[in-house]
Order: C-alpha cells, then structure tokens, then sequence
C-alpha cells in the first residue's frame, strides 16, 4: 500500500499518526531554525548599528550597547558621563559627540549647559533613533530567519524523498572523512555563531572605566533627582577640565533656576481663557535657540487654553543642521497641539523646513490653507539672513523677493475669499495685503519688538488687525540661547470663534524674570459676514 493509501482509524486517508508525527518534527525544526537564526541576525544587527544626528550643538554618533546605561563622551578634553536605564533586556546606549560649528570652547560648553537643562526634546530624539535601530534589526531577523526557512524548504524538496533516504542510510554509518567534516562545519558555525551573539568580553581592570557619582566628584552641583544618578568618569579628563565642568554646572545651575522660575510664574499669568465656543492659538516668534523659553510659552499656553501653536519662523540662528535642538524642544513641548508654522529668513534653506513637516507642522506655502478650521494663507520668508550657509546672494535679491511674495499672498488671498489669518515671519511680506482687506489679522514677527496691533481699512471697505509679536527667545539679534533672557520677550494669545479672531493679548517676559499679560484687546472686523470680492483689488497689482 502505497503512503497516499493510508487511512486512519476514523476512515480519512493520510492522517497516521506517524504522519502526523513527522509535520509535527519539520514544523518544529523549522520555528526553531527560524527562531535562532532570526533572533541571532537582530541581535547581531543591533549591537552593531550606529546613527549620526545632531544633539544640542554637536554632530553625534549613538550607538546600542547592553550596559544598561546611557553614556555620554564628549571626547578627551571632558570626563564621560553615565545615567541608568530602566529598560528590559539591559539595553543602554554610548553618546559619542563630535565636531561643532560653535568655534569657541567657552561658547560651546555654555550652550551645552544651557541645552541640558532643558534636555527633553533631545531625550525623544535619541529615543527614537535607538527605536528605529531596534526596529530595523528586528525587521531584519525576521527577514533572516524567514529567508533560512525558505532555504530549507526549498533544499528539502529539491533533494527528494529518495535521495534522502540514501543520505540517511550513509549516515547511520558514517566514514571517518564524513565525520570529520561535520564536526569542523559544527565548530566553525559554533564559532561564528559565539562570536556573533556572545557580548564582547570586558577590557582588563587596567583599561577599564572608573566611575564615581557626579555629586561625589563636583559637590555642589543643583539638587536636582535626576542628577542623583548620574556618574562621572575618573581619570584625567576629570581632573583637567575642572575648571570647565564647574563652568558648565554654573551655567546649567543659573539656567534651570531662571527659566524654572519663569515657568512657574507662567502658569499663574493673568491671561484670558475662551469662552462658549472660542478657541485659542499661541503665538511664537524668533526663539534664535533658546529653548530654555518654551516651557515657559507652553505654560503660557496651557494658562489661556490653547489649542493651537502658531510659530512664525527664526527658530535657528543660521539653518544649520546642529541647530535641529531647536525644533525637537518646541516640538517637545507642543506635542499634540496643532502647529501652523512658516519658516523665517535665519531659517533659509531645506533643514528647518523639512524638520518641521516631519515634526507634523502645517508649514503653509503661500497658498491658502485650512488648519482647525481656521482659513490661512502665509509661506516661509523668501530671504536669507546672510548668515545661513551657502547664502551668496546680494540684498536687492532680498527685496525683491519680499515684493513678489507679498503681490503672490495678496492675489491669492482676494481670489479665495475666506482667508481669515495671514502667518509670515516678516511685515514686509504683507504691505499689500494689509492693504487689500482680503484678511482679517496679519500676525508677524522679524522686529525682535512689538509693533501694533493696528487696524487698517482695505480698499473694500474691510478692516484688517496687524500686528508683530516680538522674540519669543529675548534675542538681541541672531541668537538667543543663554542663561538667562539677553532682552525682553514676549508671545501672543490669539482668541477666535467660528473660525475669525475676535481677540488678541500679548504676554511679556521680562529680563528681570516677571511674567505679565497686557491688556486682551477685541478684534472688530466690519463686514465679516460679507462676500469678499472674487478679484483682486485694486491695489494687489
């Protein structure tokens, strides 16, 4: 009786449980080669992988290790750092940081400092890099041990039921060549296999990290929970740099109890909330860097109920790929608040705006746009700072592009006929379509100063409220990260209901550390309910 024959007690043919028996081993095989070979390729893949991004003001390299703890070399000049991890499995990391385009040490440890004290924004970054290795070394095992399994399938069928009864048989009695052959193949996959997955082993004692608790090696460091678990590397790095590192815990102690401060008195500001069916949008501007500020507008924030973020550009100082810091804090901060975002003329360029749509801001483009139900129209500032890199323009390319974008916004605008908020970083983007009518408010930034607001009476007989809030980051000119606000800043909370601006509250941030909202202002638009004209107006050329 041929196998195809065979019945089984109940009638049905091919189900013997020696049949039965055998899928049950091929299957089992097959999980246990896919299993060992999948999870050996990711380990593998993991425990080798390193990514290069930006962390504060330095190009860096993370890298995965089973430490259980993060660390954090920041090269010979500076002891190593090292924080615990909570995680399953021991799974750390090591920071190596790299080159800077800050030129001077004393400048680049100050915004170090002044960057940990608010390191939030960071922490995810890093996070999600070290995610998205673990992911790809688990995608790539499973492709591995899929890719065995196919392998092993394909072999066994292509060598036949026959052939392999032949290779049994030989092998219940082997010859001394074949048997040796086998143990060397056993070793050599042994081998590879230990030195694939096994850890490597530790350096002698001699070579070996020295660690001490940081408050044990710099004592009077700020009590701060976080810092009581952080160790420090001893050797000469430590003793060398003293003097820099108590320069970088001055700078960190002077910077966290500021903006600490600042953002306590934040959330107790006397800053109108919505009522009935109002909403509320926070306005940033020129933030140059200082991230030290955002807790404090998001506690802002958070005081008048907002449910929207508008920034209006300059939160770099020159576009530059390290300044990336910059938009994971304000990300960080705003998370899950819709932001409704244009890049400013220290943005120029593709990293800032690219960083921004991949953070989930709705960067406008010079077309009108609906965000939350709000009509907007705005794009990034078509000039260069002449600080960003590769800038070779001349200042007559500027003006010129400050004019056709203006022309651009107020066409657009008028022909759309719902444009309610016109977002640019600078007022000289909208000369004209203040003029036009076509837009009930024009919020801008770009002055470092408050300017406005001021209402003006479009050639249709419309109002239009303009106004510029000034740096969010106190910045003097191009940058603004340090210790403490270098001038004064300010954010604006902007009221709306049924998708119009009904109100508007600017909020100062003084230098001397005070919080203090001025005056909510009522937003009358005449003829709101009115069409807009369908053309553009006799003074949008």
């Amino acid at each position: 009786m041929s196998a195809s024959d065979e019945t089984t007690d109940t009638g049905q043919p091919g189900h013997t449980p020696s049949r039965i028996g055998g899928t049950i081993v091929k299957a089992t095989v097959l999980i246990v080669v896919f299993t060992v070979v999948g999870a050996s390729a990711a380990f593998a893949t993991f425990r080798h992988s390193q990514r290069e991004i930006s962390i504060g003001a330095h190009h860096a390299t993370v890298q995965p290790t089973f430490s259980g703890h993060a660390t954090l070399d920041a090269g010979p000049l500076l002891p190593k750092l090292r924080l615990p991890i909570d995680e399953p499995l021991s799974i750390g990391l090591t920071i190596h940081l790299g080159d800077s385009d800050v030129q001077d040490l004393s400048e680049l440890t100050a915004r170090d400092a002044v960057i940990a004290s608010q390191p939030r924004g960071e922490i995810e970054k890093v996070a999600e890099v070290v995610n998205d290795m673990a992911l790809d070394a688990a995608l790539r095992g499973l492709g591995s041990g899929g890719l065995a399994v196919i392998i092993l399938v394909v072999g066994w069928c292509a060598v036949g039921r026959e052939r392999r009864d032949v290779l049994w048989r030989r092998a219940k009695n082997p010859s001394a060549l074949q048997v040796l052959g086998t143990s060397g193949l056993v070793m050599i996959v042994g081998a590879a296999l230990f030195l694939v997955v096994i850890p490597e082993t530790d350096r002698p004692a001699v070579d070996a990290t020295q660690w001490r608790p940081l408050r044990a090696v710099y004592p009077e460091i700020p009590d701060e929970k976080i810092l009581d678990h952080v160790e420090v590397s001893v050797g000469a790095a430590g003793r060398g740099s003293s003097a820099i590192v108590q320069g970088m815990l001055d700078t960190y102690r002077t910077s966290l109890k500021f903006y600490g401060e600042l953002a306590d008195k934040a959330q107790k500001v006397d800053v109108r909330r919505p009522r009935g069916s109002e909403k509320t949008a926070l306005v940033v501007t020129d933030r140059h860097d200082n991230i030290g500020m955002d807790p404090v507008a998001r506690a802002i924030g958070e005081r008048a109920d907002i449910s929207m973020l508008f920034d209006l550009g300059d939160d770099t100082s020159v576009g530059g790929r390290w300044e990336e810091f910059s938009l994971n804090s304000l990300a960080r901060e705003f998370k899950n608040i819709p932001t409704v975002a244009v890049p400013g003329n220290h943005d120029h360029g593709s990293f800032v705006r690219k960083q921004m749509m991949e953070k989930g801001f709705n960067v406008l483009n010079n077309r009108p746009d609906t965000v939350n139900g709000i009509r907007f129209i705005g794009g990034p500032d078509p000039r260069s700072s002449g600080l960003t890199g590769g800038y070779t323009g001349q200042a007559t390319d500027n003006t010129e592009a400050i004019h056709e974008q203006d022309k651009l916004l107020t066409r657009r605008a008028c022909a759309d006929g719902r444009v309610s908020v016109a977002l640019l970083h600078s007022a000289a983007s909208a000369r004209e379509l203040t003029k036009s009518g076509c837009v009930d408010l024009v919020l801008t930034g770009h002055l470092h100063r408050q300017v406005g607001p001021n209402e003006t009476t479009g050639a249709n007989g419309r109002t239009t409220v303009s106004m510029s809030t000034g740096s969010t980051g106190g910045a003097v000119y191009a940058f603004a990260l340090g210790s403490k606000l270098r001038r004064p800043a300010q954010v604006t909370v902007v009221t709306f209901d049924d998708g119009h601006p009904v109100g508007i509250q600017p909020v100062d941030i003084t230098t001397g550390g005070e919080v203090e909202a001025q005056q909510y202002r009522p937003i009358e638009v005449s003829d709101r309910d009115e069409p807009l004209p369908l053309t553009p107006t006799p003074t949008a050329p």
